[in-house]
């Protein structure tokens, strides 16, 4: 859904003559229990409905100085291989809608600052869902306030004035599974590069195989020659959603974490979050022997 992204979760604006929700996908990139657009505060940002549970409550929080209105609807987004989405109207191959198969309320929130509510997702029809993974969005968008902006009016009628809006919105994905889940996933292609601004860009390839996404958190690390291992960064939330089956990922190193470029290795390790209590670790490493 990151939404965030890269995602940490981007923070983004449209207006009501762009596609609103394709700039807002938080989910897929960001593990945080909660966040912030605009003044609306969401928790938790992934919602996955199987087996037993057939029902899960979101809050939101205005946490803005002013009364604020949101509606909410769904929305379905196909993942990028860049990790990257889109809205889509029709599934692809191996893709299905959650939205058929669930129903929420309410359709509209109006909050107060500080003032928080609960929307509820309730499953139905389950009775005729397939074994596999089923994923639609909740949107939640910020209705304008439609007061008069008292402009004073103009003798010059050839002039036309046009005022846009910036309009601010939140998806977070419903995920339901149906059946065992046989997910798995595997690293390669790991590359270290220079960007632009001179800073060293990771790259690193998801594959993903079976029934459903997978989605876990990233620690890149650096070993040195001696054996000493340092975390260079961290990322949460980083997933393949179905029906991909590989995702190209890239993410900028901090400046303040220098390592040596010419020797060690860059060790890649993905935790992947799961039911079971044990976790589930992938590592893949890149061995630095430049001279």
């Amino acid at each position: 859904m990151s939404t965030a992204h890269n995602f940490g979760a981007p923070r983004r604006k449209s207006t009501g003559l762009s596609k609103l929700f394709a700039a807002t996908l938080l989910y897929m990139v960001s593990a945080v229990t909660s966040f912030a657009q605009g003044d609306l505060l969401i928790s938790p940002l992934r919602i996955i409905l199987e087996g037993s549970k057939k029902s899960q409550e979101i809050s939101l929080a205005n946490v803005g100085k002013d009364t604020a209105t949101y509606s909410v609807s769904i929305v379905d987004i196909r993942m990028k291989d860049d990790g990257s989405f889109e809205t889509i109207t029709t599934p692809d191959t191996g893709q299905r809608f959650a939205g058929p198969f669930m129903r929420f309320f309410p359709r509209k929130v109006t909050l107060a600052p500080n003032e928080s509510q609960v929307v509820k997702i309730q499953l139905m029809k389950t009775s005729s869902m397939e074994p596999g993974e089923y994923r639609s969005h909740l949107y939640f968008r910020a209705v304008p306030d439609e007061k008069p902006l008292g402009e004073k009016s103009t003798k010059d009628t050839a002039k036309i004035s046009i005022q846009l809006k910036p309009i601010f919105g939140i998806t977070t994905p419903v995920i339901i599974r149906v059946g065992e889940n046989d997910a798995d996933v595997s690293m390669s292609d790991v590359s270290l590069t220079t960007g632009d601004n001179k800073k060293q860009i990771l790259g690193v390839t998801f594959h993903r195989t079976g029934n459903m996404s997978v989605y876990g958190d990233l620690a890149i690390q650096y070993v040195s020659p001696e054996g000493k291992t340092t975390i260079l960064k961290s990322v949460k939330g980083i997933g393949v959603y179905t029906p991909n089956k590989l995702r190209r990922f890239r993410v900028e190193l901090d400046d303040d974490k220098p390592f040596d470029q010419q020797k060690g290795t860059i060790r890649i390790v993905y935790t992947l979050q799961t039911n079971d209590k044990a976790p589930v670790v992938k590592e893949a490493e890149l061995v630095l022997n430049k001279k």
